[in-house]
């Protein structure tokens, strides 16, 4: 066989087979980051808490009946999980696998839910939240809930994306907002309080009311990733964000982003699989 023949019947067929492959690899290879945090705060009685974050579905389907996202997450073992908005999408929407994925989940442990943006582009969304509660799903909307956790409490603060408040000018006035509701009536000052919220890009408002840990999402771990530099475009924050992924710092307050599951209007991850974000809490030894 010719060169030329090699290069046309061989070399770049597995090559195109090969790019193939990778592009599968980085939208459906679910990757888990673990962040372990240390805090006093955290009740006697509750040496170690697990909380295993899901965010920015966007309606997406890992396999059958979402089975390989579910066999993780069940491995994994929470003792709550969290899922900080967008479970739709409003360019293609697919209540069946996002429901899927809901109900699979309540069935591993009890968990939380907040609304993204995306849910703001369904008008149907009202009758899927129905369905979310109907399985078992604590749907936080401007509001609280309080955890027995050891001999004490973990407070869970949710708040709705910005772009529910139709009151407010601007993202930090309406966050604000939907802040100010929510914590409204919360007791036991002294306990670890968690803040869901979808946008990253607003942790200096979620350092300014105290929040001990903020989980956010939306950003899809800016898509595209260049390795050693970054994200390269997050939705608000625009070319190379600051907030894409990982865990920032602001004095005693911290924020973990996820880098989402399902992708929206730009339909491919490089770099950047998909991930399940798990936070193990501890007490000082």
């Amino acid at each position: 066989m010719s060169k030329m023949k090699r290069w046309f019947f061989i070399y770049i067929p597995a090559t195109i087979i090969a790019i193939i492959v990778f592009l599968h690899y980085e939208n459906n290879a679910i990757g888990v980051t673990n962040f372990k945090l240390n805090t006093s705060k955290l009740p006697v009685g509750a040496e170690n808490y697990r909380i295993v974050q899901l965010s920015d579905l966007q309606s997406k389907l890992f396999g059958k009946n979402q089975r390989p996202l579910l066999k993780k997450v069940e491995k994994l073992n929470p003792d709550i999980i969290v899922v900080t908005g967008d479970l739709v999408d409003g360019n293609h929407y697919d209540e069946a696998a996002s429901l899927m994925m809901m109900v699979g989940v309540a069935e591993i442990a009890p968990v939380y839910f907040i609304v993204g943006n995306h849910e703001s582009y369904i008008p149907n969304y009202p009758e899927l939240e129905k369905k979310l509660i109907d399985a078992g799903v604590i749907v936080l909307r401007n509001t609280h809930e309080e955890i027995a956790v050891g001999e004490g409490v973990i407070r869970l603060v949710g708040v709705d994306d910005p772009i529910f408040n139709k009151k407010e000018d601007g993202d930090v006035d309406k966050i604000e907002a939907h802040l100010d509701e929510a914590i409204e009536g919360m007791s036991h000052p002294e306990a670890y309080t968690i803040l869901l919220s979808h946008r990253p890009e607003l942790f200096d408002v979620y350092a300014d009311y105290r929040m001990d840990l903020s989980l956010t999402g939306h950003a899809h771990g800016g898509q595209i990733r260049i390795p050693f530099v970054g994200g390269m475009f997050s939705p608000e924050q625009g070319w190379w964000p600051e907030y894409s992924e990982g865990i920032h710092k602001q004095g005693d307050s911290s924020m973990i982003i996820s880098r989402g599951l399902g992708n929206s209007v730009f339909s491919q991850r490089l770099f950047n699989r998909p991930e399940i974000v798990v936070v193990d809490l501890s007490r000082p030894e």
